[in-house]
């Protein structure tokens, strides 16, 4: 399982996540405490934005700790919005492009947890791609695959209906494939101007999520970045993030109606 932070609010120097608290994402990369591995060393990524639409991305296949690059940058990124991310592999080489985020015009995506069985299903799910994002498609995870079945299934007008959308038509896909659905779910994701959130699973066992306050703005965490357990609010399993200029928002994420018949076109298909 991977771990990842980002905030949204008034500028804010990237290392005030990255690397300066106590437990910050570096340190987490090689000592994560609310995770299966402790070890997160497979590559990690930022992407911020800034004053142009599309985001700033910098990813290696370094284990965080060990790339110098990455402190000085993240001493020098000041930004309103940004992800970051360091990477516990669960499929898919180590390779550049598969480090998250990923970005696709001004979208980023990042992602902690896997879809169980996600090789038997990568073809069909391929499939759904038009050519635009079939060819976007860098990388071999489950997670690149899934944000651009999210952009196919409308992510660019109605974000959290295309994520319900996506993973409906993945569990159905694998009901049909498989004879069972596990997709285990917590990612984050920006237009540049709000940052979104999910956390779901099909079993319950979603990856963990927690917000905080964090100058004038809000951080979402895989996990908290320091002892102070009063300032970490742990977001539930089967609930979906908004951070925009109105503050933070947190709903039930449920599969629609839209999401079930994605179901029902997978299973018949």
């Amino acid at each position: 399982m991977c771990r990842w932070a980002a905030y949204r609010g008034d500028p804010l120097y990237l290392e005030e996540l990255v690397s300066s608290p106590a437990h910050s994402l570096i340190e987490q990369s090689h000592c994560a405490t609310r995770a299966k591995t402790a070890t997160n060393g497979d590559g990690f990524g930022i992407a911020w934005y800034g004053d142009r639409p599309e985001p700033g991305r910098y990813r290696d296949t370094l284990p965080a700790w060990s790339d110098c690059n990455l402190k000085s940058l993240a001493r020098q990124i000041r930004s309103p919005l940004f992800l970051a991310h360091v990477r516990a592999a669960t499929g898919g080489g180590t390779r550049r492009d598969n480090c998250h985020p990923f970005a696709f015009g001004n979208w980023s995506f990042m992602h902690n947890g896997q879809i169980a069985g996600f090789e038997r299903l990568r073809r069909a799910m391929e499939a759904m791609l038009d050519d635009e994002l079939f060819n976007a498609r860098g990388g071999t995870t489950d997670s690149e695959l899934m944000f651009l079945l999210a952009l196919q299934f409308g992510l660019r007008q109605t974000p959290i209906a295309a994520m319900a959308e996506m993973i409906g038509f993945v569990e159905g896909l694998a009901e049909k494939i498989l004879g069972s659905a596990l997709v285990r779910y917590t990612a984050a994701f920006s237009d540049g101007k709000s940052l979104y959130a999910i956390r779901y699973a099909t079993d319950r066992k979603a990856p963990t999520l927690y917000a905080s306050p964090l100058g004038k703005g809000f951080c979402l965490v895989s996990e908290p970045l320091n002892d102070d357990v009063d300032a970490w609010a742990e977001i539930p399993d089967g609930s979906a993030v908004t951070l925009s200029e109105t503050g933070l928002d947190i709903a039930p994420f449920c599969l629609n109606e839209r999401a079930a018949g994605r179901q029902r076109i997978a299973a018949t298909a």
